[in-house]
């Protein structure tokens, strides 16, 4: 799960087992704790799963606000995109480093 602050650029990525909405609303809400929860959730993913994920962020956190409304701004998803290819370049070089295939440790790394 890739998640970024679209103020600050800060990245945050997380390993995720499933696409559930319970796992990715678990680490969405990791994550607002440890920097803060943004008003406006972006996501490329379909209404429906949005929903589900929102509504699990909700059980997790009720006082939680959020504009569920999906956002048409394509210089935010063309900057994800790109930061999405720069992830996965940096995840290559440092299992190849490394000596390993566990991506999951890299991410901590890159």
């Amino acid at each position: 799960m890739t998640y970024v602050n679209h103020f600050t650029k800060f990245c945050v990525l997380r390993r995720l087992t499933t696409k559930k909405a319970e796992e990715v609303a678990k680490n969405l809400l990791d994550t607002f704790l440890t920097f803060v929860a943004p008003a406006i959730l972006q996501s490329d993913n379909g209404r429906e799963f949005v929903n589900a994920v929102i509504a699990e962020l909700s059980t997790l956190w009720p006082q939680l606000k959020l504009v569920t409304e999906r956002l048409r701004h394509p210089q935010s998803q063309g900057a994800v995109e790109r930061l999405n290819g720069v992830i996965q370049d940096k995840l290559v070089i440092w299992m190849q480093e490394n000596k390993t295939k566990r991506w999951s440790v890299g991410l901590k790394f890159v």
